[in-house]
């Protein structure tokens, strides 16, 4: 029985995909730069010589000739070896000229000599954060903060690091160690509340944003976590006067205007809500920053009622605005209104900065559709107009994946890696593909390698430790890696699917039960987790609730039975749930 994963749709519904034309999403907290404290002035054993061609360097420097810049820091530091400050002003030049690894190399060469020098280290941690490994840049700045206790900036940084790695624990140890050392650290309390939405604490969010605001009493930022907070406890009259409050020190603030055009609605003022949003509408043709706002303020969160009310007020003020019809059609995407979504994206014009997300959103809808054909031709068109957008193929391999063309999904997935081969993404998506194609030994490799690569990575944990419950074989290790990709997603219903599995491969059949029966609460409509449940009962000799289990599952597979029409594998699936409830309907007659 294979597992169910969301493929393709996993891939377009997320908003860090709409966001793929910007800039980078809005800070929530002011940014915190990964860069050692300004320095005296130098001085150099070899002074002559070394300082000359320091002094030279900055000039060209600050002209913006980088290249020249590096030749003469090169020659202060044949002039002076000995200088760390040379090898890190060398090391701050290349990192700004955007070449990484000749940054890595010089620091690397610095800490093999001075392991423990500290702007060195923050310098390297900036630079794994820049490429992705955040891991390894928590180790470092880790380290930093054993040698430098006093660097307040390192804290956020690392706190910031373990909450988006959704690390609640260590994100906790060391914000609470931030505001303790720190009292009226802004961003350690801001943070800290921010922790306690994810740990389902919203008094001590509110208490930590209040003590966030009294930190920095001109930042808006902890004033719209608290009207966040009183709006979603109905607090109505508080988040109107925290809104006012911010309006006040910042009249053109787009995000507010929305939040008071809602209000506005809301207490019948229905024609005051139009004439701000029409005005937002004109002001987004010039300023990004208004769509910015509606996205992170109602369409990330997945708002979709109130952002279409904004969207369709907006679109008065800006009637062929290609980015507000790009979120409209996410919108009525999510809210799968698919013919009205594809109208929509239809209005998505090339010069927008999300045309080739609409491309891909429409490839979707045409999936679902049954045009898979036509699908796939849109989204080959796109990428023979864009070959070395990566991303695009992988859109387009997850579409052949589902329609089951597994050679091509694979052909496109090794392309994508061979520019970049240690993209987590696509090869954990190979590894799906590998498994498809009954390839077991292959595909748990590759899920080894996405493991190694991103040892956080819950899904790959959880895809290898239940392809070897599955299989039947290393139960204690499959236990091993599902335990640790529920600590990283503790609600999630197929992980705790799988870890139910687990217990049923051993044996421990009340055991599996439990988990089993709490994974069927998390994902109701998925067949495989209700036959599982519907197993476990099997094997405690009730047969009622086994029956009845099975018959759900079988219900989802009706549900899904035009989507599964083409897949062998599901057809044998449901073929196999046929037997089941055949069988126990004679048993218990």
């Amino acid at each position: 029985m294979t597992k169910h994963l969301c493929l393709f749709c996993a891939a377009v519904v997320c908003l860090p995909l709409i966001l793929s034309g910007c800039a980078g999403p809005a800070a929530t907290v002011p940014s915190v730069a990964a860069e050692p404290p300004a320095e005296p002035r130098p001085t150099f054993e070899k002074a002559d010589n070394a300082y000359y061609y320091f002094l030279a360097a900055q000039k060209e420097r600050r002209a913006g000739r980088a290249d020249s810049a590096i030749l003469l820091l090169r020659k202060a530091i044949a002039a002076d070896p000995e200088s760390s400050y040379l090898q890190r002003e060398l090391a701050t030049v290349y990192l700004q000229n955007k070449e990484e690894a000749k940054a890595l190399e010089v620091l690397d060469d610095l800490l093999a000599r001075s392991p423990d020098d500290v702007k060195a280290l923050i310098l390297y941690a900036g630079i794994q954060q820049l490429r992705k490994d955040t891991a390894a840049a928590a180790t470092t700045y880790e380290k930093v903060l054993a040698l430098d206790p006093s660097q307040e900036k390192i804290y956020t940084l690392l706190g910031g690091i373990y909450l988006e790695a959704e690390d609640l624990p260590a994100a906790s140890c060391v914000l609470t160690r931030l505001v303790e050392k720190f009292p009226d650290s802004f961003s350690g309390h801001f943070l800290l509340g921010r922790m306690y939405l994810s740990q389902g604490k919203p008094a001590l969010a509110e208490k930590a944003f209040r003590r966030s605001a009294q930190a920095d009493p001109e930042s808006i930022e902890p004033l719209f976590e608290l009207l966040k907070l009183a709006r979603e406890q109905g607090r109505r009259q508080e988040a109107a006067k925290l809104n006012r409050e911010i309006l006040e020190r910042d009249a053109d603030n787009s995000r507010a205007l929305l939040e008071l055009a809602l209000f506005q609605r809301q207490a019948g003022s229905r024609a005051e809500s139009e004439e701000i949003l029409k005005t937002l509408g004109e002001r987004s043709r010039s300023e990004f920053e208004v769509v910015l706002q509606l996205i992170q303020g109602y369409v990330d969160p997945k708002k979709y009622d109130d952002a279409l009310y904004l969207l369709n007020g907006m679109l008065k003020g800006a009637p062929d605005s290609p980015d507000l019809y790009y979120l409209k059609g996410f919108c009525l995407f999510g809210q799968k209104k698919h013919p009205e979504a594809l109208a929509a994206f239809d209005r998505v014009t090339p010069d927008s900065r999300f045309h080739q997300d609409a491309l891909v959103h429409t490839a979707f809808i045409l999936q679902e559709q049954g045009k898979t054909a036509e699908a796939i031709a849109r989204l080959q068109t796109l990428l023979e107009k864009n070959p070395e957008n990566s991303e695009v193929g992988f859109y387009l391999a997850s579409v052949h994946e589902e329609a089951g063309n597994l050679a091509e999904a694979e052909r496109l997935l090794r392309q994508g890696l061979a520019k970049d081969p240690d993209n987590t993404r696509f090869l954990f998506r190979l590894g799906v593909v590998q498994d498809k194609q009954k390839n077991k030994d292959a595909s748990m490799d590759t899920m080894r390698r996405v493991i190694a690569l991103d040892p956080r990575n819950a899904n790959a944990l959880n895809y290898l430790g239940y392809t070897y419950a599955d299989l039947g074989r290393d139960l204690d290790e499959a236990e091993r890696l599902i335990v640790a990709a529920l600590k990283i997603k503790p609600d999630d219903g197929y992980i705790t699917d799988s870890l139910g599995w687990v217990y049923y491969k051993k044996g421990d059949y009340p055991r599996a039960l439990k988990h089993l029966k709490r994974a069927s609460e998390l994902v109701p409509d998925d067949p495989v987790i209700m036959e599982h449940v519907g197993d476990a009962y099997l094997k405690l000799n009730d047969r009622a609730n086994a029956l009845t289990y099975y018959r759900k599952a079988m219900a989802n597979r009706d549900r899904q039975k035009g989507k599964d029409r083409d897949d062998p594998e599901k057809q044998k699936e449901r073929r196999e749930l046929q037997m089941k409830i055949r069988q126990l309907k004679e048993k218990t007659q």
